[in-house]
């Protein structure tokens, strides 16, 4: 089967979506079926919805989208880890099966130590007794707060979205590396190469811009925690879904038939838990 890791579906509202910056082609909706017209030429089967907004109301009606449309194979939604609620919460939302995963927007949190407090560690365990992951949302320098958060956890699967966000635009590579190798260190940790082309130059990256990064995750992960992954549609900041399959397709296509297997949709849906 072959899968994208990571995409999003909404109608817009300005209100609600006030970090899609200004004059942004992403200033529509974006629904299953303008995503089907774009995988079915690249012979994808389907996808998981991530969560792009902090509200259980999104976390339902990506359900929603999920069970009219069969290509939508699992749904990582949002939960208040912290609230008092938050084992309802769960137990409610983990009752539909293509529920798969929780995700907090870390990377907005002005505490760089947000995934490591006390509050928030004991909510995502709260996610094991129902069988759900956890994607980490992070830039770089919130990274050791979730090598901490991993360590905390050793028995809850996670997966890294968009390589932790390094910076590529600026072709730095420390301390990311040192950061993701420590992270990488931890086998309960999956990394989704996702992201990429928006950290890089808009106008202008290359994939040779990209290439020093998937390096480093592919040494660090090794093929069999690794998964594609296109964050359409902000990918189209950059880059279309094709050009970013493109770049991934280059890179990994010395990969034998098992690991490509793997990369392209069979690592995504043992994680998951979906067919």
């Amino acid at each position: 089967m072959r899968l994208d890791s990571h995409q999003h579906f909404w109608r817009y509202r300005a209100a609600e979506y006030s970090w899609i910056p200004a004059g942004s082609p992403l200033h529509r909706d974006w629904l299953p079926a303008d995503l089907e017209a774009l995988q079915r030429p690249l012979g994808f089967d389907g996808s998981i919805a991530v969560q792009a907004r902090q509200s259980l109301a999104e976390s339902d009606w990506l359900l929603g989208l999920a069970d009219a449309a069969p290509r939508v194979k699992g749904v990582v939604g949002w939960v208040d880890l912290r609230a008092p609620h938050a084992e309802a919460d769960l137990e409610r939302l983990a009752d539909h099966p293509k529920f798969v995963g929780v995700r907090h927007v870390a990377q907005d949190e002005p505490d760089d130590g947000f995934l490591s407090r006390p509050e928030f560690v004991r909510g995502v365990g709260l996610l094991a007794k129902h069988a759900l992951t956890y994607d980490i949302l992070v830039y770089e320098r919130q990274l050791p707060a979730a090598i901490e958060l991993v360590r905390q956890l050793p028995g809850q699967p996670f997966v890294l979205d968009h390589i932790a966000k390094p910076r590529i635009k600026r072709r730095e590579l420390a301390p990311w590396r040192e950061r993701i190798r420590e992270l990488a260190r931890h086998d309960n940790v999956l990394c989704k190469v996702s992201g990429m082309v928006t950290e890089a130059d808009h106008a202008r990256w290359t994939a040779d811009d990209l290439r020093p990064y998937l390096d480093v995750v592919a040494e660090a992960f090794g093929p069999r925690r690794l998964m594609f992954g296109s964050d359409w549609p902000v990918c189209l900041l950059a880059a279309p879904y094709e050009g970013v399959e493109g770049v991934a397709r280059d890179y990994f296509r010395g990969l034998d038939a098992g690991d490509a297997e793997g990369f392209w949709g069979g690592n995504c849906a043992r994680f998951y838990g979906v067919d």
